[in-house]
């Protein structure tokens, strides 16, 4: 490889990593409120559930998953060029996640009183809005 060659493909990784940022940035942002919620979830199952009327166990499993996904985001945050086909399962995953809180909200599965019906879908929105700036950023990287 000459030293053009080289330079060319340095300015290009600059490039793509300096494209990334606003990628980076939403990914970020989601791993930290979905962790945060995660633990919350988590450490204060029982008052939340009393809040929203929800079974404690179900949201201590929740609590775990929306952890383990808030870091496994957050790891895919911190790549210079975040993983195309990593940041699609995310971007597929939360649209996952706003659709079926919706629907939970709409047919009121885990009977939830009215803040928890008012609480599901406003976080739906919140990870539906993540989403639809993932896809934003993904296609700033031409993907």
């Amino acid at each position: 490889m000459t030293t053009s060659q080289t330079a060319a493909r340095l300015g290009t990784a600059a490039t793509n990593s300096s494209a990334a940022r606003p990628l980076r940035l939403f990914l970020g942002l989601d791993a930290v409120v979905t962790a945060a919620n995660g633990l919350i979830y988590l450490a204060a199952a029982g008052p939340v559930g009393d809040l929203l009327d929800m079974d404690t166990t179900l949201l201590r499993g929740i609590g775990v998953f929306l952890t383990v996904y808030g870091l496994l985001v957050g790891l895919l945050a911190r790549q210079d060029v975040p993983s195309a086909a990593a940041t699609k399962v995310v971007i597929e995953a939360n649209l996952l996640w706003a659709v079926a809180s919706i629907a939970t909200a709409i047919f009121g599965w885990f009977d939830p009183n009215t803040i928890g019906t008012v609480w599901i879908p406003m976080q739906a929105l919140v990870v539906g809005a993540f989403a639809v700036l993932q896809i934003s950023g993904l296609r700033k990287l031409g993907n």
